[in-house]
């Protein structure tokens, strides 16, 4: 299977458990990567036998800066639910990054990353 990948996709979001999270909210930063078959697309330059990149960016962009979560986990699957409702698209791996978690000591980042599959 051929991957495409969109690293360090980022949005306004107010996920989160805590009151200010979701008042304030904070920068998620998402990355894919979409499992598909790019030879279709490939064999004939057509970009209607692939995943647009663009569109997909724009449609997880909404879903970041969307309904509010408790959890990046349940973000994280709304996110792979909107990318394999892309019928090309056969499996996907999503990372969600919180930056500014609310922890009390040094860090670098919280990551939540799920790989799902069409059945």
């Amino acid at each position: 299977m051929d991957r495409v990948t969109l690293r360090g996709l980022r949005a306004l979001g107010h996920h989160g458990v805590f009151e200010h999270e979701r008042e304030d909210g904070q920068i998620f930063v998402v990355d894919l990567v979409l499992g598909l078959d790019t030879a279709p697309a490939a064999a004939g330059d057509d970009l209607s036998r692939t995943v647009h990149y663009g569109v997909v960016a724009e449609e997880v962009a909404a879903v970041v800066t969307g309904e509010p979560v408790d959890l990046i986990e349940t973000l994280a699957q709304r996110i792979a639910d909107t990318c394999l409702a892309h019928e090309v698209v056969r499996e996907v791996e999503v990372t969600v990054h919180k930056p500014d978690a609310p922890i009390t000591v040094p860090f670098d980042d919280v990551t939540v990353t799920i790989t799902r599959r069409r059945p």
